[in-house]
């Protein structure tokens, strides 16, 4: 098979993704000739620029040029017109998470992030722990960091820190020494079919484990619980109870921002204030400690790095006031996100809360947010727009307002009303200062968002 150590001059196409461009740094670094394409700009192809990547905007089959080797990501498919010129050169490809655990064959210790949430917010923890103090590592994140002015930080080569997608079972490539999950949830649903297989594959990602790695996973899920207990060897739990690391004294301010004790096995560690809402951003962080304490990060340096934390892009950012009223956006696309992203907001200062919930794909919408929607109640108002398709074709099968139908059956105020120019005509007139709207999903609201104000 390919080798990505046998390439000096590589093409990646979907260069512009926040994982791909974290690999095209890590191989500039190596002493790589590195560039790529994308259909679009974005964040990570600007910094890509500033670092002398060239990048293609668009995909040509002479967009290749000389490179010996193409690194695609998985949402780009085999007729891409850069993938067919390479068969017929004959040019090798290594789909991305192969060549990402190709890139990590070479440290002696490889932590990888996984969980169908959170892994980005760990990872970013983890990258400003190494920043202020902690080991040197280089961390690969699957968002833009803004400390980092990235998605990448570039270490020494003795420890790799990456998030651990379970997408397609990427992470299965990698050969993890520690393997931390956060979660186990219904998510991807197109490739897994079901629970069980989900599950499955979570359970592959631990059995990745040499006889001396160890499995760090939250207690609170009882998925993760039982995998950890069907686990041999060494292991590791962190939660809001009956675990290893558990919060004590938490105390939130009126931004929704938790204060607590972090404990370990009963006894106090050290306290920690942070600048980021909600009770699963006290997970999160106890997560990154029980990682960090076990490579090596002294205590007063993991409390320095938390307490400075600051969300990563798209991770309930704050996006700016109009008329009176602040405007958040969250990346979270699946209940058991929204539901703490909600949670969070409820905990904020506030008089009313609107939610403004875009689905990415129409697969997601049947087989999510059509029965049992709970997660939009603290919400006062859900405004519902038109699905976004991703990659996704419209058979007609489901349309947003089934969406929305399902919110009020499950206890929500839902209204369906189709284009963000109609929501920002409704929150013109329904919102008043000192109300609070979050916008959420994984598809263009971020940028629409920009719209509503």
């Amino acid at each position: 098979m390919t080798h990505i150590n046998e390439h000096k001059r590589i093409h990646l196409i979907g260069i512009g993704g926040c994982s791909m461009s974290g690999l095209a740094s890590i191989l500039k670094n190596r002493g790589c000739y590195v560039q790529g394409s994308d259909r679009a700009e974005s964040p990570f192809t600007g910094r890509l620029r500033q670092l002398d990547v060239p990048v293609f905007i668009g995909h040509s089959a002479d967009n290749i040029g000389d490179c010996d080797l193409i690194i695609y990501s998985a949402a780009i498919k085999p007729d891409n017109v850069e993938r067919v010129e390479a068969e017929r050169r004959g040019i090798p490809q290594l789909e991305r998470s192969v060549a990402l655990g190709q890139l990590t064959e070479g440290y002696p210790a490889v932590i990888g992030i996984a969980g169908c949430h959170g892994k980005t917010t760990i990872t970013s923890m983890l990258a400003l722990i190494c920043e202020q103090g902690g080991p040197n590592a280089t961390v690969h994140i699957g968002g833009f960091v803004d400390f980092l002015n990235g998605g990448v930080r570039l270490g020494a080569h003795d420890m790799f820190i990456t998030e651990a997608c379970e997408y397609v079972e990427s992470f299965l490539t990698l050969r993890p020494t520690v393997a931390l999950i956060n979660n186990i949830d219904n998510d991807h649903l197109d490739y897994y079919g079901d629970m069980e297989h989900i599950v499955a594959a979570f359970k592959k990602f631990a059995a990745l484990l040499p006889e001396n790695g160890l499995l760090i996973g939250n207690g609170d899920d009882c998925r993760v619980r039982a995998l950890m207990e069907g686990h041999a060897g060494r292991k590791l739990t962190y939660g809001m109870k009956d675990a290893d690391y558990v919060p004590g004294n938490i105390v939130y301010d009126e931004n929704g921002c938790p204060a607590f004790d972090v404990m370990f096995n009963g006894k106090k560690l050290f306290d920690v204030q942070l600048q980021i809402p909600g009770e699963h951003s006290i997970v999160n962080s106890l997560a990154a400690v029980a990682v960090a304490r076990d490579m090596g990060a002294g205590d007063g340096c993991i409390r320095a790095a938390l307490n400075s934390f600051r969300n990563t892009r798209r991770r309930f950012e704050l996006y700016g006031e109009r008329n009176g009223v602040k405007y958040y956006h969250d990346y979270g696309h699946h209940p058991s996100e929204i539901a703490a992203t909600m949670s969070a907001a409820s905990k904020m200062k506030h008089n009313r809360l609107f939610c403004v919930f875009q689905c990415n794909s129409y697969t997601r919408a049947k087989t999510l947010f059509l029965n049992d929607v709970t997660c939009f109640n603290l919400a006062d108002e859900t405004l519902v727009p038109d699905i976004y398709p991703g990659r996704e074709k419209d058979d007609g099968s489901v349309h947003a307002r089934d969406m929305a139908d399902a919110i009020n059956r499950g206890g929500g105020h839902a209204v369906y009303l189709g284009t963000f120019e109609n929501i920002r005509d409704y929150l013109d007139a329904h919102a008043s200062a000192g109300d609070l709207v979050v916008t959420i999903g994984s598809g263009d609201v971020y940028i629409q968002t920009r719209k509503l104000l």
